[in-house]
């Protein structure tokens, strides 16, 4: 079990032995530990495994107690709608806390696909009091890594389940997934198809649970053939709504499980000569600036973005101050936003 604030870390290979394990000089191998740039490829990655291999730990240079203004926020990435919601959730949080945030982008990880560890070891050096990791999916070595250091860590839509013990905080995919698909059904659709996300990721799963729930609730029966995974991708989205649309029997109306993915979904319609929402109805999830950008706006799940990093960054000053959350699962709820992207069925054949 993944605890933040346990006990004392026991001794491990000093530096030498990870040097000589991997072959390098002790210099080496600390600019490895340090995160320095100056390292090749080759020797970086033989380091790194050893470092793993031998379940190195840095030993931490500072005492989070005099330095209590300085927390992480490790993003996906820095180029989409998403990641400024969260942005700006954590900065507003962060003031009124009187923090300061360290921004990084993405979990590096080498050409053999293993986890670099120079982001770990930075934070280390730099002194930060805690983390806030959003869509992130990590290893069993950094959970152990960030225990070990007794870092307080708050995970925001966590890719996979988190060990026991791991705070989080997410929305309510689920019920955000029945809201969406009980929207069509009431307009008259009884073909809904979904386009969803990763099938290994938590809230796909939940959107697509809830999609399904929805259908049995209303008696409709559930046809493999409409649900389809995109990967979050809106390239991949595209070509999953024209497959749907060569069915024999196609949709009238689809549930994408994120607003980007729907861009793809509308190009699709398009080439097909199909309109929205006379053709085709669609709900998007997410409720991005794009949902109201696009043309017709889009009707969609509103999750809080915003609010879900702001009560992440909050429950993390708890956890440095010591106290530790009566629940490790904190859930936002959703709403459904209308636009003019759902319509009723025609009684005519989309396609």
């Amino acid at each position: 079990m993944v605890r933040t604030g346990s006990a004392s870390v026991a001794a491990g290979p000093t530096l030498a032995v990870v040097a000589r394990e991997a072959g390098v000089s002790v210099p080496t191998a600390s600019k490895v530990v340090n995160g320095r740039e100056d390292v090749a490829p080759e020797t970086r990655r033989r380091v790194t495994e050893a470092l793993d291999r031998l379940g190195y730990v840095r030993r931490p240079r500072f005492d989070a107690a005099k330095t209590p203004g300085l927390v992480d926020l490790v993003v996906h990435s820095l180029d989409t709608s998403w990641s400024g919601a969260v942005l700006h959730g954590v900065e507003a949080a962060a003031h009124d806390a009187g923090l300061e945030v360290v921004v990084s982008a993405g979990l590096t990880r080498t050409r053999g696909g293993r986890p670099e560890r120079g982001w770990l070891d930075k934070l280390t050096a730099r002194g930060s009091s805690g983390v806030l990791f959003n869509l992130a999916e990590l290893t069993a070595s950094q959970y152990a890594w960030l225990e070990q250091h007794r870092i307080p860590f708050v995970m925001i839509d966590p890719v996979l389940e988190p060990p026991p013990g791991v705070v989080s905080v997410g929305a309510a995919n689920w019920h955000g997934g029945v809201t969406a698909t009980e929207h069509l059904l009431a307009l008259g659709h009884e073909r809904v198809a979904v386009v969803a996300g990763h099938q290994r990721k938590m809230c796909s799963n939940a959107r697509v649970a809830g999609y399904r729930s929805a259908l049995a609730s209303a008696g409709i029966r559930h046809r493999p053939e409409y649900v389809r995974h995109a990967g979050f991708d809106e390239s991949v989205a595209h070509r999953r709504m024209l497959d749907l649309l060569d069915l024999p029997e196609p949709p009238t109306a689809v549930f994408v499980c994120s607003d980007r993915m729907t861009l793809g979904v509308y190009q699709a319609l398009a080439e097909r000569g199909l309109s929205v929402p006379d053709d085709m109805s669609v709900v998007g999830f997410d409720d991005l600036p794009e949902a109201r950008w696009i043309s017709p706006a889009l009707t969609t799940v509103r999750q809080p973005l915003s609010e879900m990093a702001a009560t992440a960054l909050r429950l993390l000053v708890r956890m440095m101050d010591g106290d530790r959350p009566e629940s490790t699962r904190t859930e936002l709820s959703t709403r459904l936003v209308e636009r003019s992207s759902t319509a009723g069925p025609r009684d005519r054949s989309p396609c």
